[in-house]
């Protein structure tokens, strides 16, 4: 029997446990050691960058990245491994976000590809074109970075100056120090740039180490290595026989010299940064043979991701808040089979149908009509109205001069000044009722129109200013004006100034020019509304024989003519002769005057402060018209002594001098005068004075609704505007008129949750149509969509156009008390689950056509609907292989044709339908460059109806270096590109123009507009929320080759 030395054991058993535990210990760090080598080692948290400042892990890729990497197999399955991340807010880039779950992971190259010794001398460098901004931050949020650029080649050093604007650029590559030792690094760029530093060869170790700014306002000289703190690194520990991963990234915009480079030097006092040359640089990978859409060997580093996501922030566009429309499609639908019976059926022929009515070319646009939309759906792009605001009905010239201050209305001060009818103050404040209730665009402020008035009078000590005006009048006797008659203010609808008594102000007055000899005397004002002028007053003279009563006092009238009042305000407020003088006495300031006539011809000696002259024709009378202007009473002079005119005129040359000086310098004449003698000469004229400041003033208003003053007619000028909003109480009647009749026809099974979305067409002769979807709570069941369309037929309505297959039933349908009542249109019902096709032509679009599928990838994942196809029509790409990242894409349905020759988009088009079997199936004619809402499919189908309806979406246009996350840009109003219709009424009015618009594209869509219209169809145009065409450049698109013999192939499943 074995002998075991069981006592032995028990006395060394704590021993034997540390020994136990040691050896796993140590094989465990084996294992890891192992792992770390093959680059499979658990994820660790990423270090911390230069002055500990930590790297963001939260990241995710574009779309475009993720399709391409699920459906590509890399050749090496240890260069990259998927990490799970946790989600840190929302990403703006990903098509469905919301709709997700769990953010997709981020692809970190662990491993680098093999190097070659013929790799030396050279960097990679791959080039992201024709996207704004300066900071590096705007390049990550291009759609296509990093991994695919619009130019990828090399560069010898990291030094780099194309001289272009509006661009990005990633360097990347190896770097081989000469000699063991601490380095610093340095970075200089034209807009901000970035420089990370491996302490290995794995791109997913990079550490950010030097950056010249982070808001894309920060830049440098070229060389200039020690602006901003952080373009120099801290020391790093180099060793000459190893090669570190480095990345390179910067972002220019289109102003500066454009340049980037990186400087380095041993970590001793004294020495300058030197350019990394060619001698110690290496490419990552050789990519001269691999085409665009082969994307798995550019490596994804920190650099790539870090600050791409950023902290959930409130939405600048209203258009992105949540709303029930962009998911209501996933509710199940109640089914149209149930619903035939609630309303009584009705013909449907509108009247704006241009069926057979012949039109001009491109005359359609004039008949697509608009639609109403409840509840408000916030397509109105109101975050682009600082720049653009088109949707309010005055020019914006006008709003630039006075703002909205007509509509309203200043309160009257509690001092008992009746008569006051505008403040005055340097800003004008104008009454609503001063102007033309429809102002048209011929009418707007820069057509402007000339008129003429005549004096005006008062008795008041400091009397009202009414506007500038001229005067014509006989020099008759006449008396001066009665108690009476200086109790009755002057009653009109002419925009003042009113006067107050207390203080003056500053004048806005531009210096007339000289008169004309041949041309009568005018004055420019703004559009109010006409009324019946009043006859002049004649003037009373002083005595008889004598000058005529001044009709202000201590104002006199020149006999001198003013041919026209400047309305802008001059570059410089006019300074007074107070200041030149150093006098604090009242400036007097006077237009400019023509020679005195002789007495027989003008009498009287006036002087006006910017109020008004007599014209040159005394003979003859002129009627009383209100001028406007920034003119206004700002100090009134003592009246003129008979031998001050000449010093006065003297003086007033030489002002004209200075001031013509001032403007040859650039700079106001007196400008170089110190402060002392501006204070003893008092505030200059032009300038607002602090009292005229009133911090007290109120003002009453009255709401206003702008889009009640909007038609249904296709405004093609103003592109921020959104969809027409019906007014609610139309819209809850007609729904409160379906449900009674839906509870009537099924003893009220469904009860009312919510009103989605309801849409209305209008026709003024017939009735209209109403597009209805609501949320209901089926008895017994869970929730139900209704979508339906309705029509509200007005009483009396005849449908003589219809189709004459005697369905219609007659008469029209009525309530009891006479008003119009709902029924069903026939033949107008969308179809569910009816097949789409998307029709896109290519050709040289890689990064494009991998982010088109990428979305329609999404598509399909996040609804689950199966009922749509992608049809590609590839003209002999030569930067990807498109057939096969089609077959790669997860699609339900594709088909793959293949023509040789230039690009041509109306061809592509046709070729496209013609690929498409099934005539009772939609097509959809698309672009490549879109981002689709989650919604389109449905939004396709409940718009198009075969034989009735067509659709045409309108999609917002992204301008440079924004995204469907941060939208800015404008509704494409003029574009029919994106168009969707039955196949059947495509072939029925010919399809698209092959033979016109054979070697170029522009235009073919408003022709095919045309001939849809004149076939009876009705063309639906809405805006869709969340439904982007993203920007980019159209150079080196589509390169042409020799054309050739026109061929398809078709593939697919």
């Amino acid at each position: 029997m074995p002998w075991f030395p069981v006592k032995k054991i028990r006395k060394q058993i704590k021993l034997l446990l540390v020994l136990v535990l040691l050896t796993c210990a140590a094989w465990l760090t084996y294992v890891h050691l192992s792992l770390v080598r093959q680059g499979r080692a658990q994820p660790q948290r990423l270090g911390s960058g230069r002055d500990d400042e930590k790297l963001t892990t939260g990241v995710t890729d574009s779309p475009g990245i993720r399709a391409v990497l699920s459906t590509q197999r890399p050749e090496d399955s240890s260069e990259s491994r998927e990490e799970d991340q946790a989600p840190e807010g929302r990403d703006p880039n990903m098509l469905f976000s919301q709709g997700a779950g769990r953010l997709p992971p981020v692809n970190l190259t662990r491993q680098a590809p093999p190097w070659r010794e013929e790799y030396k001398g050279q960097v990679n460098l791959h080039v992201f074109e024709d996207w704004c901004g300066g900071a590096v931050g705007h390049l990550r949020k291009n759609l296509h970075f990093p991994l695919f650029p619009h130019t990828r080649t090399t560069v010898k050093k990291l030094a780099v100056s194309p001289k272009w604007k509006n661009y990005g650029l990633r360097i990347f590559g190896f770097l081989h120090p000469a000699r063991d030792g601490d380095v610093q690094f340095s970075v200089a760029s034209d807009d901000n740039s970035e420089f990370w530093l491996s302490p290995n060869e794995s791109p997913a170790s990079a550490q950010l180490v030097a950056f010249v700014g982070k808001t894309g306002s920060e830049w440098t000289a070229p060389g200039e290595f020690t602006k901003f703190s952080s373009q120099v690194s801290k020391p790093r520990r180099l060793m000459a026989s190893r090669r570190y991963y480095f990345e390179l990234l910067h972002k220019q915009d289109d102003r500066g010299s454009d340049h980037v480079e990186v400087g380095w030097r041993a970590f001793l006092p004294g020495l300058k940064f030197e350019v990394i040359g060619s001698a110690h640089v290496s490419l990552y990978t050789d990519e001269s043979a691999l085409k665009m859409d082969h994307v798995t060997h550019v490596p994804q580093s920190p650099a790539s991701h870090v600050g791409r996501r950023l902290p959930q922030e409130e939405p600048r566009a209203d258009m992105l808040r949540p709303d029930l429309r962009d998911s209501f499609f996933l509710t199940p639908r109640v089914e149209p089979s149930s619903l035939e019976n609630v309303l009584e059926p009705c013909a449907y022929a509108p009247t704006y149908v241009v069926k057979d009515f012949p039109i001009a070319r491109y005359q359609g646009l004039q008949f697509v009509y608009l639609s109403f939309v409840y509840p408000n759906d916030h397509t109105r792009l109101t975050h682009m109205e600082t720049d653009n605001k088109c949707f309010y009905r005055e020019s914006p010239l006008y709003l630039e001069r006075f703002g909205f201050y007509k509509y309203m209305k200043m309160d009257r001060e509690e001092e008992g000044e009746e008569d006051e009818q505008v403040q005055r103050r340097a800003f004008l404040f104008l009454n609503p009722d001063d102007f033309l209730d429809d102002e048209d665009d011929r009418e707007l402020l820069d057509s402007l129109e000339p008129t003429e008035a005549t004096l005006t009078q008062s008795s008041h000590q400091l009397p009202t200013p009414m506007a500038p005006t001229e005067a014509r009048a006989t020099p008759t006797p006449s008396t001066p004006p009665s108690p009476a008659q200086e109790r009755a203010p002057r009653r009109s609808r002419a925009l003042s100034w009113a006067a107050r008594a207390a203080r003056p102000l500053p004048l806005f007055l531009g210096r007339a020019p000289p008169p004309r000899a041949a041309a009568e005397p005018k004055v420019y004002v703004t559009r109010v509304r006409p009324g019946l002028r009043a006859p002049p007053r004649p003037l009373a003279p002083l005595s008889r024989g004598g000058p005529p009563w001044p009709p202000f006092p201590g104002v006199f009238l020149r006999p001198r003519p003013l041919p026209r009042v400047q309305l802008r305000a001059p570059p410089r407020p006019p300074q007074s002769r107070g200041h030149r003088t150093g006098s604090s006495q009242p400036t007097r300031l006077r237009l400019s005057a023509q020679a005195q006539a002789p007495q027989g011809t003008r009498e009287g000696q006036a002087r006006l402060l910017g109020l008004a002259v007599p014209t040159e024709n005394l003979n003859t009378s002129s009627e009383m018209r209100p001028v406007t202007s920034f003119l206004s009473l700002s100090q009134v002079s003592r009246p003129q002594l008979p031998g001050e005119e000449e010093e006065e005129e003297e003086e007033e040359k030489e002002e004209e001098e200075e001031e013509e000086e001032g403007d040859d310098d650039g700079t106001p004449g007196d400008e170089a005068a110190s402060e002392d003698s501006e204070e003893a000469a008092g505030p200059a004229l032009g300038r607002w004075r602090e009292d005229a400041i009133d911090w007290q003033r109120t003002f009453s208003v009255g709401a206003v609704d702008f889009e009640l003053l909007r038609s249904d007619w296709n405004d093609l000028r103003c592109n921020v505007s959104g969809n027409l909003q019906l007014p609610e109480a139309e819209a809850v009647d007609v729904v409160a008129q379906y449900m009674e009749r839906l509870n009537a026809r099924h003893g009220g099974r469904y009860v009312l949750l919510r009103i989605v979305n309801v849409e209305k067409r209008r026709d003024s002769a017939r009735g209209s149509r109403f597009l209805l979807e609501l949320e209901l709570q089926e008895r017994g069941g869970g929730r139900l969509r209704l979508s339906e369309y309705v029509f509200l037929r007005l009483p009396g309505a005849h449908a003589e156009d219809a189709e004459g297959d005697g369905e219609s039933p007659e008469p029209a349908p009525t309530g009891p008390d006479g008003h119009p009542e709902l029924c069903r249109p026939l033949h107008l019902a969308w179809r569910q689950n009816v097949m789409v096709h998307f029709i896109v032509p290519v050709k040289n679009q890689a990064r494009w056509v991998a982010q088109f599928l990428a979305d329609m990838a999404a598509l399909y994942t996040h609804t689950g609907d199966s009922h749509f196809s992608v049809i590609l029509v590839d003209f002999e790409s030569e930067d990807m292989d498109v057939e096969r990242a089609l077959h790669a894409a997860r699609l339900p349905r594709y088909q793959y044709l293949r023509r040789t020759g230039n690009f041509e988009r109306s061809a592509g088009l046709q070729a496209g339908v013609d690929a498409v079997e099934d005539a009772s199936s939609i097509v959809f004619l698309c672009d490549l460059h879109i981002h689709f809402p989650l919604n389109i499919l449905d939004g396709i189908r409940k718009h198009c109806v075969e034989g009735k309806l067509a659709f045409a979406p309108v999609v917002m246009r992204l301008g440079c270096g924004s995204s469907p996350g941060d939208p800015h840009g404008y509704w494409e109003v003029n574009g029919f590109g994106l168009f969707g219709i039955y196949k059947s009424d495509f072939d029925r009015v010919g399809g698209m123009n092959t033979e016109e618009f054979r070697d170029q594209w522009g235009g073919e869509d408003w022709e095919l507009l045309d001939r849809v219209l004149q076939a009876g169809l009705e063309v639906e145009r809405l805006r869709l929320r969340n439904f982007f065409h993203y920007y980019h450049s159209r150079r080196g698109m589509w390169g042409t080759h020799s054309r050739g013999q026109k061929g398809s192939r078709v593939k697919g499943a």
